[in-house]
């Protein structure tokens, strides 16, 4: 028997709690039970993602499907957006809105760069009637976090131009708050710091997004945010939802809840940081700039002359560790630990142990042993 491991940023490791919730005998989702935990459920999420005034909206999908209910119901027909991508997610986020038929002023940077909210204000300057900005606050693919807040100081300036933000991987993870920010668009994903398995998604839509969406033409159907606000005042859902996975992000939203999101937070900044010095005390560098490293997930350059591709399979097969390999460009070139969730010091430690010993196997010259005292330093505050 080996014990597994769950180190990546997505799918991340369930609690019990909220395993043992999705278990219960199903419920009708037209019913008052089922009402009374969809309700809870909306309260819950306006918790995590910091806002009083705008509408949370919750979607049986991918987050993904979240990204693009963002575009279909902010934008009409031939509008411009600025799209601001570092990673894979925010060139999905401009593949989707070519899709749509949008015109994308591309704000593109290296993996390894942060966005510079100069640059937005530039874009919105010299192109008059904007209609959106987009932007991803914590790259799944990177591990950079970007300033977001910044950004929506810049964008709150155009009562015409809605700011949407991709914080997937962000949500409970990192601080976001979706009113004190001005951002108008916030998305999260089930399998991310929500604690639950991959299959909901849910956003935030404030009152500056609904007059877009009021103005908006592109076809929608199943993500059309009207139908979830109609349903949603009357305590349902204009589809079948994912019932189990309701019930059970009330239980993570209640963890979330108990331990206080501040204080979720700086779990997971602790988390990070023992990670990153643990890896640069075997000698590794960090993938993602000083200036915007994340909580979410640690990118690790892979060092020459090891198979990178090799790292992921032997803590995967060989001590149960399961990490994540780079993605597009960067397979085979960097490594990500996932550290967002349900997630606590000894996930770190067992996961530096591991690399070191697949390191060590792999011929990588290091001091054993380093990696695990430099992550102790950080949890024991020296």
């Amino acid at each position: 028997m080996k014990k597994k491991y769950l180190m990546t940023p997505g799918p991340t490791p369930v609690p019990a709690e909220v395993l043992l919730t999705q278990a219960a005998p199903m419920i009708h989702h037209r019913t008052p039970d089922f009402s009374a935990a969809f309700v809870e459920a909306i309260e819950g999420l306006k918790y995590v993602f910091q806002t009083e005034t705008s509408d949370a909206l919750l979607f049986a999908s991918s987050g993904t499907g979240a990204m693009e209910s963002s575009i279909a119901n902010c934008f009409s027909a031939g509008d411009t957006v600025v799209v601001c991508r570092n990673g894979k997610f925010g060139d999905r986020m401009k593949q989707i809105s070519e899709a749509y038929g949008l015109s994308v002023i591309d704000l593109a940077y290296e993996w390894t760069q942060v966005v510079d909210p100069a640059d937005v204000a530039t874009a919105l300057e010299e192109n008059p009637g904007v209609r959106g900005v987009i932007v991803t606050q914590s790259e799944t693919s990177s591990g950079v976090l970007n300033d977001v807040k910044t950004v929506g100081a810049i964008v709150r300036e155009y009562p015409d131009c809605v700011l949407i933000v991709d914080s997937i991987t962000g949500i409970g993870a990192v601080e976001c708050k979706a009113d004190d920010w001005g951002l108008d668009v916030v998305m999260t994903g089930s399998q991310k710091g929500l604690m639950l398995p991959p299959g909901l998604a849910a956003l935030t839509v404030s009152q500056k997004a609904w007059k877009a969406c009021e103005r908006s033409n592109l076809p929608k159907f199943y993500f059309d945010w009207k139908r979830y606000k109609k349903s949603f005042d009357k305590q349902t859902t204009p589809f079948t939802p994912a019932v189990s996975l309701v019930l059970g992000l009330n239980e993570s939203l209640r963890m979330i809840r108990e331990e206080g999101l501040e204080n979720t937070i700086a779990r997971h900044a602790r988390l990070a940081e023992a990670t990153r010095r643990g890896c640069e005390a075997l000698g590794l560098a960090l993938f993602a700039p000083p200036e915007g490293r994340g909580s979410a997930v640690t990118p690790v350059w892979v060092p020459d002359g090891v198979d990178g591709k090799a790292i992921v399979k032997i803590m995967k097969e060989k001590y149960g560790v399961t990490i994540a390999g780079g993605q597009d460009d960067y397979a085979g070139r960097i490594f990500r630990v996932g550290h967002l969730g349900y997630f606590g010091e000894f996930d770190i430690i067992t996961t530096l142990a591991a690399l070191e010993m697949t390191l060590d196997e792999l011929g990588f010259q290091f001091e054993r042993g380093a990696g695990i005292r430099a992550a102790e330093t950080v949890f024991m505050g020296e």
